[in-house]
């Protein structure tokens, strides 16, 4: 049995340090593989310092078909091929460790979606590889509406492309920054969505681990759209997985232990996620990192004094320590605190959330992070030839072309 929670206390709440309201000061992820471990540390001495951003490839593998040649210059079907060149660039609307997401729009039909491009060099020297196609094989066979829809994967000598939803709203991390905090309806109807498409991934064999506000984007509607599943993994209904990955304040106990983990991490982030809209910063966070995983360890779970009692109980039990008793897909939906949620009418997205982004049409950036959009929006040429040729790129990255089965009915 892991660590039991520590005592609740409801107190009025502490002054905190802000965070960076700068986007180069949003929250970015880690990756680690550890090793498989039978002992189970019971204690905070057990938390690791914080680790740089590495893997071990030969740990995991992809499970991906073979591909050809093929896919090294465009995704391809009997009629039609795709390519970089079918699509207009448009904006820069976001970045992140391996390249930048642009607005583009198809030139044929006038379409505008979100473009995900990624240098493979940087891919490779991170031991990336491996990641990077499960993100493409998870997003190709989940359908969810609150879960980003690609629509095409293809690749060039240097890069890989992704053409996916172009989600408008916003970040929620945006739109979190703006406001500080959030009023418990607000709250409640994104954390529904959030559930019901954790419900979804996990019945499918997929734990997410990396939720975080950057990760979540707002619909024209105001509903939620997950996206980024770089540290997604399929794993067995009762299996593990040993790889020390996530954000610092998302993390759950069992990954700072070392002691393996599985889909109950999700569920924890969810809590974490929770207790930071409602209150403004997540419930352990600390500017020392190494801080924040004791508390996350070990420390006392705080409540304002202003928070329901219901959303209390749900946090505590989101925010349980052991994972064998946290609360997740089986009961949630069955909280107090979601009393007032229809889960048919959420799952068709009719109910009407609290805040509505004013975006103008399917276009529209105006809800896009400035830091992005004064970006030049190009698709940059690669200068150093680090890849020694295409062949070797078409084996690493293998299997990599997908187009939506969809496209080709209309």
């Amino acid at each position: 049995m892991g660590n039991k929670s520590s005592k609740k206390k409801k107190n009025d709440k502490e002054p905190k340090p802000k965070k960076s309201s700068s986007k180069k000061g949003s929250k970015q992820a880690i990756v680690q593989e550890a090793p498989a471990t039978d002992k189970k540390p019971n204690s905070a001495s057990s938390v690791p310092k914080p680790q740089p951003e590495t893997v071990d490839k030969s740990s995991e593998s992809s499970g991906d078909k073979p591909g050809t040649a093929a896919d090294v210059i465009c995704a391809a079907t009997s009629t039609k091929k795709i390519s970089k060149d079918d699509f207009e660039i448009l904006k820069v609307i976001g970045r992140g460790s391996f390249g930048k997401v642009m607005q583009v729009r198809k030139k044929d039909t006038g379409e505008i979606f979100a473009m995900k491009v990624m240098r493979k060099e940087n891919i490779i020297a991170k031991n990336q590889i491996v990641h990077t196609k499960d993100e493409k094989n998870v997003l190709e066979r989940i359908q969810h509406p609150f879960i980003v829809k690609l629509h095409y994967a293809f690749q060039t000598t240097e890069k890989l492309y992704m053409i996916l939803d172009f989600v408008n709203g916003g970040e929620l991390f945006f739109h979190l920054k703006k406001c500080g905090k959030f009023t418990e309806g607000r709250v409640r109807l994104y954390a529904a969505e959030i559930a019901s498409a954790l419900i979804h991934l996990h019945s499918n064999g997929i734990v997410y681990r990396d939720l975080k506000p950057e990760n979540l984007l707002l619909n024209a509607n105001g509903h939620i759209v997950i996206t980024d599943f770089g540290l997604s993994k399929e794993i067995k209904r009762d299996g593990s997985t040993h790889t020390f990955c996530g954000t610092p304040e998302y993390l759950a106990p069992e990954v700072l232990t070392g002691e393996g983990h599985s889909f109950p991490v999700d569920w924890w982030s969810l809590g974490t996620l929770i207790y930071e809209m409602l209150t403004g910063l997540p419930p352990f966070y600390s500017e020392v990192t190494a801080e924040m995983y004791q508390k996350i360890v070990s420390g006392d779970l705080i409540f304002p004094q202003e928070m329901s009692d219901e959303a209390c109980d749900l946090l505590a039990c989101l925010l349980e320590r052991d994972p064998d008793e946290r609360l997740g897909a089986d009961h949630i939906m069955e909280h107090p605190w979601f009393a007032s949620i229809d889960w048919n009418l959420l799952q068709q997205q009719k109910i009407t959330p609290e805040y509505i982004p004013p975006v103008k049409d399917a276009s529209c950036v105006g809800q896009i992070d400035e830091y992005f959009l004064q970006e030049v929006a190009e698709d940059s040429i690669v200068k150093k030839r680090v890849l020694t040729s295409s062949s070797n790129t078409t084996e690493l990255f293998e299997g990599f072309t997908y187009q939506d089965p969809g496209v080709l009915k209309k």
